[in-house]
């Protein structure tokens, strides 16, 4: 678990550093001031985000999840210069994005009628979706294959960091006044495509992108059984994302862009929650495909049981932290006045306790994903496909965004509980324990604790108060109770490099 814990650790410093960026970016698109982007401006970046993770799914063809499985085996039967994985990734890729270029175009016409009424601004920069959608799909299969290289580090760096300070240069001179939003929308279109370059520079550096068309005996072996992977996590994929994405481009159509932008200020919030859960996905992704590989069931299931209480108790925290400070945050910023009555619209905590519940079942994903029962994550895709557009389509037009958070959370509470039971069932691997429960005693109790305690104060020092308050209860609890491994054995690292002797 070292070698796991120490690259978990620098994701979530890299991760946490583009959230705070993020967090700048976000407060710049959603401040009040005299130039400043509309409500309708910020909700067409949420759903060119969208449009980008659907673009992803059709063009990619389901290579992703062949990276994942079958890496091992090139980088145990093949040098380096012999291995041909990433060359057929890229161009089965490239090959699909130009069918999705092509469907774009026949669709056109519909996407005009269905979205000019109360999305207008989106028919106008619809066709500069697809540069954002070339970049997002090249960049996450090198990011994939970084994952499986073992260098995820750097890839979350450039997910999380590098992209928003690539939206950060953009934002400050369109609010200098220096460029409209004709240009920023434009080259915001080239995120994606701009990280992609600097992380092939990485990979290139490190001697892992061999580009060959020799068909290597790897490639020959497994090329069946690669296919039919594709074929299925394919249509996995594409319900997975088609599922998490649809949210936004469904508010952007039936209610506007102007409150797909407050949407997107609430899931970006809720989205801090899930900081931690990525940084762990991308590290453990390569441990648990060489663990099947090597049958090494005990390995998988330490990780399964480690890294659910460890996003249970970073998940709990961060919700309780949003609840406490959100509000108070909003007023102090003074962001515009529909955006901080959004933030006390019960969509926020019931998107914020989806995350919670999709973390604390730890990496049950990647555990499903990486080993031979990979099809199951297609059998899983389509209960959360099924689930969340009808329930979405339902809970929007009756309830609006907190509608939509209903839908959120309602799906991704059945789509892990069934991955639960399939693991308990099949391997008899289930993450939690009497420290679950703990952990979410431990939270509510500091969350109302510290509730009371700050009621009566208001303004900066009730935002520091409440925040400090609550870390320092919480914290002191799962320490004293020495409720996880890693959080004893970081505190011992931090305690041995500063120096402080605890008698």
């Amino acid at each position: 678990m070292g070698q796991l814990r120490r690259q978990t650790i620098l994701s979530s410093i890299s991760t946490y550093f583009g959230f705070l960026v993020g967090a700048l970016n976000t407060y710049l698109f959603v401040h009040a001031g005299q130039h400043t982007f509309s409500d309708a401006e910020y909700g067409l970046t949420r759903v060119f985000t969208d449009m980008g993770g659907m673009i992803y799914a059709f063009g990619s063809i389901g290579v992703s999840s062949v990276v994942y499985k079958f890496y091992p085996y090139y980088k145990d039967h093949l040098t380096r210069r012999q291995n041909d994985l990433l060359t057929w990734a890229l161009l089965i890729s490239l090959a699909g994005f130009v069918l999705v270029c092509l469907g774009g175009w026949i669709f056109e016409p519909l996407i005009v009628r269905k979205f000019s009424e109360r999305s207008a601004l989106f028919v106008v920069y619809y066709r500069w979706v697809f540069p954002f959608g070339f970049g997002f799909m090249l960049f996450s299969i090198l990011e994939t294959f970084a994952w499986t290289t073992r260098q995820s580090v750097w890839s979350t760096f450039l997910r999380e960091g590098g992209i928003r300070i690539f939206v950060l240069l953009e934002i400050v001179p369109y609010l200098l006044g220096w460029i409209g939003y004709d240009v920023f929308i434009k080259v915001y279109a080239f995120q994606f495509l701009a990280m992609a370059i600097i992380l092939w520079g990485h990979l290139t550096r490190m001697g892992l992108t061999n580009l060959t068309l020799h068909v290597s005996k790897v490639t020959r072996r497994f090329r069946k059984k690669m296919a039919g992977m594709a074929s299925l996590t394919y249509t996995g994929i594409i319900v997975t994302i088609v599922a998490q994405s649809f949210d936004g481009i469904l508010i952007a159509g039936f209610m506007g862009l102007s409150y797909a932008g407050i949407y997107a200020l609430l899931l970006y919030i809720a989205n801090i929650i899930q900081v931690p859960q990525r940084s762990v996905q991308a590290a453990s992704i390569p441990h648990l495909a060489q663990a099947w590989k090597d049958k090494d069931y005990g390995r998988i299931d330490r990780i399964y049981h480690r890294t659910s209480l460890n996003l249970l108790i970073l998940s709990s925290a961060l919700l309780a932290l949003i609840q406490l400070c959100a509000p108070t945050a909003g007023s102090l910023f003074n962001i515009k006045a529909d955006y901080q009555a959004a933030l006390l619209l019960p969509a926020l905590f019931l998107l914020g306790v989806a995350r919670v519940v999709d973390g604390g079942t730890g990496v049950n994903s990647q555990i499903i994903g990486t080993s031979v029962f990979w099809r199951f994550d297609f059998f899983t895709g389509i209960v959360l496909l099924a689930l969340r557009i009808p329930l979405n389509v339902f809970l929007i037009k009756s309830y609006g965004i907190t509608g939509s958070a209903v839908a959120d959370l309602i799906s991704l509470v059945v789509y892990n509980v069934v991955r639960f039971i399939f693991l308990w069932v099949r391997f008899g691997m289930q993450p939690f324990n009497f420290r679950s429960l703990l952990a979410i005693v431990y939270a509510f109790a500091a969350y109302y604790a510290t509730a009371l305690a700050c009621a009566g104060l208001s303004g900066w020092v009730s935002l520091f108060a409440r925040g400090a308050c609550f870390v320092l209860l919480y914290g002191v609890a799962v320490l004293a109770s020495r409720l996880t491994p890693d959080t004893r054995q970081l505190w011992d690292g931090v305690r041995k490099r500063f120096g402080v002797r605890v008698d």
